[in-house]
């Protein structure tokens, strides 16, 4: 069964409260080289509505990452915990950046999971944020 697709209007709303930046990893759409994804944090496939409580910006490689799951594996404690929610929990509780603004650092069990479970440092990420460390880790 099809799916109606999110209107102009909502979308935009997702954008703006975004800051045009991935909700995830921070990195700006205006240094995007893949378009940006308006994605459901609670996936549709888990019963996620089009509202704008559920939906968030995102880059294609954290959506990608990401895919269906709202719970990972801490790497420290080996518990699973919840991913990362941008509307319920604030960005600068979860993580923090690594002294040079090259590293995303999971700073408590849905940091460090999300971290690993959405590849927020993955190889290409840290090689923009090493060649362009203004628009980083904002």
């Amino acid at each position: 069964m099809a799916r109606n697709k999110l209107g102009k209007k909502l979308v935009q709303q997702v954008w703006e409260r975004a800051g045009a930046r991935c909700e995830y990893c921070r990195w700006p759409s205006a240094y995007n080289v893949d378009p940006m994804h308006v994605e459901h944090i609670l996936p549709v496939s888990r019963r996620g509505a089009d509202s704008p409580d559920n939906l968030a910006l995102s880059c294609a490689g954290c959506n990608l990452s990401k895919g269906s799951e709202i719970a990972a594996v801490d790497p420290d404690s080996g518990d699973r915990v919840p991913i990362f929610h941008p509307r319920q929990d604030r960005w600068e509780e979860h993580f923090s950046w690594s002294l040079d603004g090259i590293l995303v650092v999971g700073i408590t069990p849905t940091g460090r999971a999300t971290v690993v479970a959405l590849e927020l440092n993955r190889e290409a990420l840290m090689k923009l944020r090493d060649a362009i460390p203004a628009v980083g880790n904002q």
